[in-house]
């Protein structure tokens, strides 16, 4: 016969989700990551206000995170300019086609060197890490992509910056971590090398690629200086670089003589709404990446 000691089950210290302790550091933890958010967020709020406030308000500096005097002429203007949507476009392609040209090269190459049975992964990990501390300089890279043709020309954005040393590191870390039995368990079954990584691999990367999509697409998304160096024809510029010589004509006009400041507050308006037109896109995909970042691909893959 079992006996239960209910005088000691009440006892039991309690979970540590209830202890004072736990608790207080919830408090102070959703106090700061509500100051990082407002911290964030308040530019943003700014900007946005400011493309949909008057120029008057934006002349009397009234405008805080909420428009004043609400105002669409500028959107109209912006996004009746034929430049605009020319650059818009131009950007969309750039961005589509070096982040499929960078996760391609980027997961071949995280495969290969998460392979700690291959000769030489030393050396080619070596090679990509030095890259992150040392490069040729502006200079040597711009002779080179012009003794190669590729001035005005959409591969001197995309090839240049295709691996991103850091999304292939951390890609690498992710195929090590991927359970060994899968692959030979495949390679058993009669999968190739490719038929592992296309059919095994990847579909177990999901999270992975996801957000390395994410990041490369950011980068080329928001990369204005690649175009501006290497770009003569301005039918070939990204709409980062309209957005960049907005801001230059802003900023030449507030340092020349009377009625500078006027005019410097004016095209803050046009900024602004070219910077809301411009992050548009990028805001409306991420919620759709997002899930993956905290998605647990591997749980229940393997059971022992």
């Amino acid at each position: 016969m079992v006996t239960i000691d209910t005088a000691a089950s009440k006892r039991r210290p309690r979970p540590h989700a209830h202890t004072r302790g736990y608790k207080v550091f919830r408090v102070v933890n959703v106090t700061v990551l509500i100051l990082v958010m407002i911290t964030m967020l308040y530019p943003f709020l700014m900007i946005v206000a400011q493309s949909f406030s008057s120029d008057t308000a934006i002349r009397s500096g009234h405008v805080s995170i909420f428009p004043v005097g609400f105002n669409l002429t500028t959107y109209r203007l912006v996004m009746g300019d034929a430049t605009f949507w020319t650059d818009y476009r131009n950007t969309v392609v750039y961005t589509a086609v070096a982040t499929l040209i960078a996760i391609v090269l980027t997961t071949c190459y995280a495969y290969v060197i998460s392979k700690k049975h291959l000769r030489g992964r030393g050396v080619m990990i070596g090679i990509a890490v030095f890259t992150m501390f040392f490069n040729g300089g502006l200079i040597p890279n711009y002779i080179l992509i012009t003794s190669i043709g590729f001035r005005n020309t959409i591969w001197a954005i995309v090839l240049p910056n295709a691996i991103s040393v850091f999304n292939l590191l951390v890609m690498k870390s992710f195929f090590e971590n991927l359970p060994l039995e899968l692959m030979e368990a495949a390679q058993i079954d009669g999968l190739n090398t490719y038929g592992i990584l296309w059919y095994i691999v990847l579909p177990l990367s999901k999270a992975v690629l996801a957000t390395m999509v994410l990041f490369y697409a950011v980068s080329f998304w928001n990369s204005w200086f690649s175009a501006f160096l290497y770009m003569d024809k301005s039918e070939l510029f990204p709409v980062t670089v309209y957005l960049r010589n907005l801001i230059a004509g802003a900023s030449s006009a507030s340092s020349s003589g009377a009625g500078a400041t006027d005019v410097a507050q004016v095209s803050a308006n046009i900024q602004s709404v070219t910077m809301v037109l411009t992050v548009l896109p990028i805001l409306c995909i991420y919620p759709f990446v997002q899930r993956y970042f905290v998605s647990g691909v591997m749980l229940g893959s393997v059971k022992g």
